[in-house]
């Protein structure tokens, strides 16, 4: 059985696990596992043992598809935090764009325009939470109610999540303080500090690929391009990306874009190749440069940490 949503922030290309378990967007570790405890009794084969076989199955669908790996996610504390991080810049985005959000139910039109928004959000988070998994045929439906909630509230605070995610992400170990002061990194070096963020930004990306979320993995590397506009990995990924939805015209533009900053970007190369031989195409001087690349290097162990191998494999969406 398969669980599909087309509303609120899953109509993004996003898995809301808040909404699945039924908690704020700025839970805390202790208010996770609380809520998972509760629905996990819930949907156990021994809570569920007087009703009937569909829906014990159904409980056991919820629990292993849904409810399990939403708390895999938000009770760890670096893929909670990436997880919010997209979650925001999704909001962020919206908000910017003013793009015109189907408000589907009272409580959240009301969420949408009245000025005491964090009270409203947080009391009809709680008061759904209260039966939320009471009848399982319902689920569903709810989830999908709370992710309008869920978007509605990203919208409206995007950059106050967006700030509080992207600080944690960006943030520094710290040094010891027996460390010698010569090998100190200079404090608050703005250069530093923006090449970390663009990392960050492309490292999320190539893992957003490889799990096939595409729709997030562009939009961190749409963003990163803000910070850098001829960084030319990130126009090959978002190649990449539009290559994997089959959108060849679209890719080609950044595939070719990225190799007028870097004629030696292997990922555009590479990429530029594949479209040829999808479309029938002779490959010209440059791009055999590209074929003899990929024909010498050995399984699973190309540039970049294996993502050149891989990065245009698997299942497109």
């Amino acid at each position: 059985m398969s669980f599909k949503f087309n509303r609120g922030l899953f109509k993004y290309d996003f898995i809301d696990h808040h909404a699945v378990l039924c908690v704020p967007v700025d839970a805390d570790v202790k208010e996770i596992r609380k809520s998972y405890i509760q629905i996990a009794r819930r949907l156990h084969p021994d809570s569920c043992k007087d009703e009937g076989d569909a829906e014990k199955e159904l409980a056991n669908e919820l629990l292993s598809k849904l409810v399990n790996p939403a708390y895999e996610i938000l009770s760890h504390e670096k893929t909670r935090t990436e997880h919010i991080f997209v979650l925001s810049q999704i909001g962020k985005r919206l908000a910017q764009e003013s793009v015109s959000v189907e408000l589907s139910t009272d409580i959240v039109q009301e969420l949408a325009n009245a000025p005491n928004y964090e009270h409203i959000y947080k009391s009809s988070l709680a008061k759904i939470a209260e039966t939320q998994y009471n009848s399982l045929e319902k689920v569903q439906h709810t989830i999908a109610s709370l992710s309008e909630l869920n978007l509605i509230y990203t919208m409206r605070s995007a950059g106050k999540i967006f700030t509080a995610a992207a600080s944690l992400l960006i943030a520094q170990p710290e040094i010891p303080t027996n460390a010698p002061a010569v090998n100190q990194a200079p404090v608050n070096s703005p250069p530093q500090k923006k090449d970390s963020v663009v990392l960050q930004y492309i490292r999320r990306a190539q893992d957003l690929i490889a799990q096939n979320q595409l729709a997030q993995a562009r939009v961190e590397l749409q963003d990163a391009l803000k910070l850098e506009p001829n960084n030319s990995r990130c126009h090959s990924l978002i190649g990449v990306v539009y290559l994997k939805q089959n959108l060849t015209t679209t890719a080609k533009v950044y595939f070719n874009r990225a190799l007028q900053l870097d004629p030696k970007d292997q990922i555009a190369l590479a990429g530029r190749l594949k479209i040829e031989q999808m479309t029938g195409q002779k490959p010209s001087g440059a791009k055999r440069t590209a074929s003899s690349h990929t024909r010498t290097q050995q399984p699973g162990k190309s540039g970049g940490g294996g993502l050149f191998g891989g990065l245009f494999g698997g299942k497109k969406k």
